[in-house]
């Protein structure tokens, strides 16, 4: 993360058909489909050799070579944001997130055909991680220099910056890293452990080993490592500490770990630090959640006491999340979204989103009640917050824009991200140098070459404001650590909604509405009446079906080319468009969409549809120019 053509007619498609009243309500609670997207960021961010099931096809080979210099492979990991550098510390986050989501969430990714891809987006990093750890008291840290980095604007593939690595030992000790890390590979371990045991079994024993590196060796890693004071500054290792030893705990069943948690709770600050923040930087939320999951089991034991202080304090973010904590509260919007910094505020929406679900299950599996200063409350409306945040972030937010990039009909189309502002590798395959990206690429107004799917941007400001501006970074630019945490948040809202593409939708693909609200359409195909004209519309309705008392329509569009000539440069304009779109690329200016990349042009005959879903009447096609 930084800290620092042609001529225009109308050739207009309009079917007379009465449809209700139009809304996008659907696509707010497609789930399913923005679960899917997330993924495809997490592809996106890889550093190394690519493998050949690679689905974001924008990107190439890249950091092969880190590590060697200092004689050590780190090939591998995750780019951290819009920029090139592999930070260790949110980047360890993200996997215990993605982690978490994958225990605790089981049963809504195996449902939605999701567990593989979580499980891959997981190994990326824990494998890296493993080559980062070669002995019990070293953890390379980080890889590339933020400074440098920084200062030029180019692809992955066309790195000339340094790659130098940085490391911790017992003489540069780094207890919030290696906590962190150990966390990770804790909750990794449980992930893999119904899939692949042997592999859980050697994440599970660098778990053990870098916790107790962590402990034994007490530092915070930016003392270490300065270079990442910059830009990952770290406030403390205590909450790491107790983060580890919970995952631990939770892994191994080892009594050691909850007696290491129960022994430093008020030493390391898990039972005296109530947080409105959940976050890379600060997981005593996460601790005190975790921790009083084995106090609602009944597995407290003769810690039962300090679990409850524990629980008191996961009830205060709770409580002050849904504003029920006696005044204490979080900040919101005008709009609802919770608010914490100006920088990337929505990371830290999307982690308080991800945890309060987490706790909701935990809560209405013991049968309890959430205990408030202003009252007590049902789980329920815990999920009813993390709900609205995925609601925010997807598009129920006053700008009517989704933050997830690729998902919805508006979303950021300038991302400060260096791979997706400059062309694919395969399409310029001339190499871009540091300047030359500034000036080419990321000065300019148009939308990004490439779409990055799946990245959860910066987001709006404390007045739901958002300035889609490629240079604006403090809400343009997403991260690994703001991504992560919506994998669990879909997943399990994907599991308590039977909405249109929530549960039922297949990886990566248009989604298929709920079987109970599918209804037999009945194919209706108009064809203009455009003598002569060359470019001709063929739109039919292939599906329809009821979600939320609305009745949707799936509308199938083919684009054919009746002239003589091929036809370049296709804008075409969209008007009362409310749904989702698929198969288009939006453009800077509204309403405005053009062809894929990959589709330039046009020959004559050649015909090419997209889809869009909406309820209500459909939406009015033209062509805006062309070439």
């Amino acid at each position: 993360m930084s800290k620092f053509g042609g001529s225009l007619f109308g050739v207009s498609l309009l079917l007379t058909v009465l449809l209700g009243a139009a809304t996008a309500a659907a696509e707010y609670y497609n789930y399913g489909n923005a679960l899917d997207k997330t993924f495809m960021f997490f592809e996106a961010q890889r550093s190394g050799k690519l493998p050949a099931a690679q689905r974001v096809k924008w990107r190439s080979n890249s950091g092969l070579k880190d590590g060697l210099a200092q004689g050590v492979s780190l090939e591998g990991g995750y780019y951290d944001a819009g920029d090139h550098v592999k930070f260790g510390l949110p980047m360890a986050f993200a996997v215990t997130m993605l982690s978490w989501a994958a225990v605790d969430n089981r049963k809504e990714l195996t449902g939605l055909n999701q567990m593989q891809q979580t499980l891959w987006s997981i190994r990326w990093g824990t494998d890296y991680f493993i080559k980062a750890h070669p002995q019990p008291n070293v953890l390379w840290g980080q890889v590339g220099d933020g400074q440098s980095d920084h200062y030029c604007w180019e692809r992955a593939e066309d790195m000339t910056t340094s790659r130098t690595a940085y490391k911790l030992d017992q003489y540069h000790p780094g207890s919030d890293l290696a906590g962190e890390t150990a966390a990770a590979l804790a909750a990794a371990s449980l992930a893999f452990k119904p899939y692949n045991s042997s592999y859980s079994a050697i994440l599970l024993s660098h778990a053990k080993e870098l916790f107790s590196f962590a402990d034994k060796y007490r530092g915070l890693y930016t003392d270490s490592i300065p270079n990442a004071k910059a830009f990952y500054m770290s406030s403390g290792y205590s909450d790491e500490l107790l983060w580890a030893a919970a995952w631990l705990h939770r892994a191994t069943g080892d009594e050691y770990y909850l007696k290491y948690a129960v022994n430093n709770a008020g030493y390391l600050g898990g039972t005296g630090w109530g947080m409105k923040e959940f976050s890379w930087d600060n997981k005593y939320a996460g601790v005190q959640v975790l921790l009083s999951k084995v106090l609602l089991e009944g597995k407290g034991g003769a810690y039962t006491s300090t679990l409850k202080q524990y629980q008191m304090k996961a009830d205060y973010f709770s409580c002050a999340c849904i504003k029920k904590n006696g005044g204490y509260n979080i900040q919101t919007t005008p709009g609802g979204l919770m608010y914490v910094r100006e920088w990337n505020n929505l990371q830290y929406a999307s982690a308080a989103a991800f945890l309060l679900a987490i706790y909701s299950d935990y809560l209405s599996a013991a049968n309890a009640k959430l205990n408030c200063p202003d009252g007590s409350v049902p789980p329920q409306a815990l999920l009813d917050f993390s709900r609205s945040q995925a609601d925010y972030i997807l598009g129920k937010n006053r700008q009517g824009m989704s933050y997830l990039v690729g998902y919805g009909p508006k979303y950021p189309i300038r991302v400060h991200h260096r791979g997706a502002s400059i062309p694919s590798i395969f399409v310029q395959r001339s190499s871009v140098n540091c300047a030359q990206g500034f000036d080419a690429w990321y000065k300019r107004a148009q939308a990004d070459p490439s779409v990055i799917y799946g990245a959860l941007v910066g987001g709006p400001d404390q007045n739901d404001y958002y300035s889609d501006d490629r240079s604006n970074y403090e809400q343009s630019e997403p991260t690994l650590s703001g991504t992560a945490p919506l994998v669990g948040l879909f997943a399990k809202l994907s599991g308590k909604t039977g909405s249109y593409g929530g549960g039922y939708s297949k990886p990566y693909q248009t989604p298929k509405p709920p079987a109970s609200y599918y209804k037999a359409p009945t194919p209706t195909t108009y064809t203009p009446k455009q003598s002569g004209a060359p470019i001709e519309f063929l739109h039919s309705i292939t599906a329809n079906w009821m979600a939320w008392n609305t009745r949707y329509y799936r509308h199938k569009v083919i684009i054919k080319n009746n002239s003589q000539k091929p036809i370049s440069g296709l804008k075409l304009k969209i008007e009362d468009l409310t749904g989702p779109i698929w198969g288009l690329n939006p453009t800077w200016q509204k309403n405005i969409y053009e062809l894929p990349q990959w589709l330039k042009t046009m020959k004559p005959g050649q015909a090419y549809d997209f889809v869009y879903v909406q309820g209500g009447p459909q939406a009015k096609v033209s062509v805006l120019s062309y070439y």
